[in-house]
């Protein structure tokens, strides 16, 4: 497969909620493309949702909430959002911003640029505050899973 297949497919990797960057930059490490330009693709792929997911997603999900057999999705990624932005806020108190960073910047599993970009629409956060602090979030996000990626696939191939 040409490097450049693999760019389109882990620009599109971190474009997917839930695997989003933190499920490309490995798959960019594993097949041996450079770090620097995956990472510059992932965090490209990850952040163009985000400004959709800000002013359209919310009113989506709500819309289709009550709908047959869209309804139970829809309820659940609006739960998922309330319940990301309940915790920010817990956390945060007038610290949203920072919160919102570090949550969508830990790679945890549902804590991306996706969920992070709901809970800030969800919590009526200001859209250029929002998108900044998913964007450093994502930035994180990109160097832990880098470092991490490295080092695992670094170890394997020690190993054999």
């Amino acid at each position: 497969m040409t490097t450049l297949k693999h760019y389109i497919i882990i620009f599109l990797i971190s474009m997917v909620p839930l695997i989003e960057l933190r499920g490309a930059i490995p798959y960019a490490v594993g097949f041996g493309l450079p770090l620097l330009p995956s990472y510059i693709i992932c965090i490209i792929g990850n952040m163009l949702p985000v400004p959709f997911i800000f002013f359209f997603a919310r009113k989506v999900l709500e819309w289709g909430a009550d709908k047959p057999v869209i309804g139970g999705f829809f309820t659940f990624c609006l739960e998922k959002g309330h319940k990301g932005g309940e915790k920010l806020q817990a956390k945060a108190g007038r610290g949203l911003f920072v919160a919102l960073l570090l949550f969508v910047g830990i790679p945890l599993p549902g804590t991306g640029a996706w969920t992070g970009t709901l809970a800030a629409s969800l919590l009526d956060m200001d859209f250029k505050s929002s998108v900044i602090a998913v964007l450093l979030g994502v930035i994180l996000a990109g160097v832990i899973m880098g470092i991490a990626s490295m080092g695992v696939f670094g170890a394997i191939g020690a190993a054999f």
